[in-house]
């Protein structure tokens, strides 16, 4: 339902960290038509030409300074992802994406007031990488 909401296009890039790409990152916006707190991201997913990233080499963050594990981000109330504001992913894998066309595919769920379950969204998407 909310789809076209995840992984927001020319958004994956490669991440440098202390003078090597360390991963790299894309971003999404929320699936749903409100503000969250970060605890209630049920998980997001990345896979990569159809293999599915470690989910502890994912961060989370709202403003790239301060950044969470999944787990970590279960006990987060007092950040809230807002409406209209990218939610920034990073995985870590040394090297990053290797040069030229990858199949990136996001998934995020997150837990919301008024629907009984996670409301997830998936998006697929070519990227080229420089």
């Amino acid at each position: 339902m909310f789809d076209n909401n995840v992984f927001i296009e020319n958004t994956c890039v490669n991440v440098r960290e202390n003078g090597r790409i360390s991963g790299f990152e894309l971003q999404t916006n929320i699936t749903y038509y409100r503000g969250i707190p970060l605890s209630m991201i049920e998980y997001i997913h990345v896979s990569v030409d159809g293999k599915q990233m470690d989910d502890e080499a994912v961060r989370l963050s709202v403003d790239r300074e301060e950044w969470f594990t999944q787990r970590e981000a279960e006990t987060v109330t007092s950040i809230k992802w807002e409406y209209g504001e990218p939610l920034y992913i990073r995985v870590y894998r040394d090297g990053g994406l290797s040069a030229g066309r990858h199949m990136v595919k996001l998934t995020v769920a997150t837990r919301t007031a008024y629907i009984p379950g996670p409301v997830e969204g998936v998006k697929e998407r070519e990227v080229m990488i420089a």
